[in-house]
């Protein structure tokens, strides 16, 4: 049985790199560290605790319960998970589900409305139709995925917040929700920590992270975006994240999860318009947003966009997109507008060129 941790450790292809620097020898707060593995990814939480009595086990016992109860919601992979039996149920009747999937849904809903179309969470069968679930990946007819098509679409469902409640008007529809999920996992564990009173952390899962304050030394916490080459883990640019009201950072690329047939190379991002996977030369979308669940869905929403369209929204939005695209033989950036004040306010570097 495979949870929704390991799904979105497969299918979000990224890397955030942590940053660490020595602890000072006359810090008065060390940061308490803690680490671990959930179905398939990894989990790291760094942490200035001060005089809060809250013990590393019992911040454990929070995120690992997080995880157990997201696990049980959101995964497709679970035959007893709350999204499968919405899926198993073919019927345009109302079906009640949690406060958890509605806010999901609503959310991907505006996104959806926002990106015309672009991120859409009914996906699920074209991703299945080009092998990516299984990794049996192969480029179906054009008829297959225009049968897929009449299937796909966030306007083939209606969501009643008030009432929790789900409809498909088409009773095939089926909902994934691996695009946000972890954004959404992180932002419960980043508000676990603050409900125990901890206002200066790190919340890293599979990569995807929120930080907030500073570190014990007082500096601010420093991420590094990888270069998105599919041969080498390499640093593209690092981040000193100076937010003292916290900033989730998630990233997403093609230039992990694809194939090659025909001499062509399919990625895993599928424009749900078309059914077909992206093909322009955006290779990922970093977003920077307070809220990890948006950050999440953005970058995934602007990466099935690519640079040009996906820069246009950026601004439209006011996001902190950084956008990193193949040029040739060459990778170049583009930033959103809001991208560059923050690079500005909290010394975003260049890393240096390799060798």
């Amino acid at each position: 049985m495979r949870s929704i941790f390991r799904l979105m450790h497969t299918m979000k292809s990224f890397l955030l790199i942590l940053l660490t620097l020595p602890l000072l020898a006359c810090q008065k707060e060390p940061e308490t560290s803690l680490s671990g593995s959930i179905q398939g990814t990894t989990w790291h939480l760094k942490m200035v605790t001060g005089e809060n009595p809250i013990t590393p086990e019992e911040i454990k016992t929070d995120v690992e319960a997080i995880f157990r109860l997201i696990d049980e919601q959101l995964s497709n992979w679970r035959e007893d998970s709350e999204i499968t039996r919405f899926n198993r149920q073919q019927t345009t009747e109302w079906q009640p589900v949690s406060a958890t999937l509605i806010h999901l849904l609503t959310v991907a809903r505006d996104i959806h409305d926002r990106t015309g179309g672009c991120y859409d969470l009914t996906v699920k069968p074209l991703f299945e139709l080009w092998g990516f679930a299984k990794h049996e990946q192969t480029v179906p007819d054009q008829a297959a995925i225009d049968q897929v098509l009449t299937h796909v679409g966030m306007d083939k469902l209606e969501i009643d917040p008030v009432g929790r409640r789900l409809r498909k008007l088409d009773p095939q529809l089926e909902v994934s929700l691996d695009s946000i999920a972890q954004g959404y996992t992180v932002a419960v564990v980043a508000q676990s920590l603050e409900d125990r009173g901890i206002q200066d952390y790190l919340a890293e899962i599979g990569g995807e992270m929120k930080v907030k304050g500073h570190k014990a030394d007082g500096t601010p916490w420093r991420v590094a975006v990888e270069k998105p080459n599919p041969m080498a883990r390499e640093v593209q640019r690092v981040l000193d994240l100076n937010e003292a009201a916290g900033t989730a950072v998630m990233t997403s690329g093609t230039y992990r999860n694809f194939f090659e047939s025909g001499g062509k190379s399919y990625s895993h991002i599928i424009n749900p318009r078309t059914g077909m996977p992206v093909s322009h030369n955006t290779l990922s979308t970093t977003v920077l947003h307070e809220d990890p669940t948006l950050a999440d869905a953005w970058s995934t929403a602007l990466l099935c966009l690519g640079e040009e369209e996906g820069a246009r929204i950026a601004d439209q939005e006011q996001l902190r997109v950084l956008f990193i695209v193949r040029d040739g033989e060459q990778l170049h950036e583009r930033m959103s507008r809001e991208f560059e004040v923050t690079s500005k306010a909290n010394t975003v570097q260049q890393a240096p060129s390799q060798p």
